[in-house]
């Protein structure tokens, strides 16, 4: 796929969405930190569900420390994978405390030196709370750009190299969120919805679907 394909792709996407934004429950930088972690491999429904109470009473670096590890499994429980998470967002609190002065860092060395924070999470909050155009790549964009063409990959990073190349510049702030919803509405895994999709026109997928 070409620049001006991917133009067409992502002018469609901003002409239904202007603004699009997570599906995350978050009021602060580090509450969207804390829910970026715990969604690794959990839908955002589930972590809003569990932070809504969480976030009452655990809303700070200095709040969680004083919830403790075993507090905060009491919260995400429902949570897959909530043994490792809560042991990387406490030591994660603590290191936000001691090296940050209790604030989230906005840069990627700053956010990937924090534990249970890889690039894919570093992406989020950088793109989400600074406002920085990057390119988040899960599990619902990996299947997008490849799908339809846009920036084949074999691995995420690849995806998200491919990606930075390809989306005009004027689109990248909203790249992310548009695709992770594309993915996640329209362009799914098993049955894609390729009869009511805007970009089927544009897409390269030799196997699409119907109407359906």
């Amino acid at each position: 796929m070409n620049k001006r394909q991917a133009g067409a792709i992502f002018k469609l996407l901003a002409a239904s969405d202007p603004a699009p934004t997570t599906e995350l429950a978050y009021s602060s930088t580090f509450e969207l930190l804390v829910s970026v972690i715990l969604s690794a491999q959990a839908t955002d429904v589930s972590v809003n569900k569990a932070t809504r109470g969480l976030f009452l009473i655990a809303n700070t670096p200095a709040k969680m420390l004083d919830l403790g590890e075993r507090g905060l499994k009491r919260h995400i429980k429902t949570i897959g994978l909530f043994n490792a998470k809560a042991r990387h967002i406490i030591a994660t609190s603590q290191r936000l405390l001691e090296h940050h002065d209790g604030e989230v860092p906005n840069s990627r060395e700053g956010l990937e030196a924090l534990p249970g924070v890889g690039r894919k999470t570093a992406n989020v909050v950088l793109n989400t709370a600074f406002g920085e155009p990057t390119v988040a790549v899960d599990t619902h964009i990996f299947r997008v750009a490849n799908r339809t063409g846009l920036a084949p990959g074999k691995t995420p990073l690849q995806v998200e190299q491919g990606l930075l190349e390809i989306v005009p510049r004027r689109y990248l702030q909203h790249a992310h969120h548009w695709l992770i919803l594309y993915g996640r509405y329209v362009c799914v895994a098993r049955q894609p919805k390729c009869g009511i999709c805007k970009l089927r026109n544009h897409c390269e997928w030799p196997a699409k679907t119907p109407d359906n």
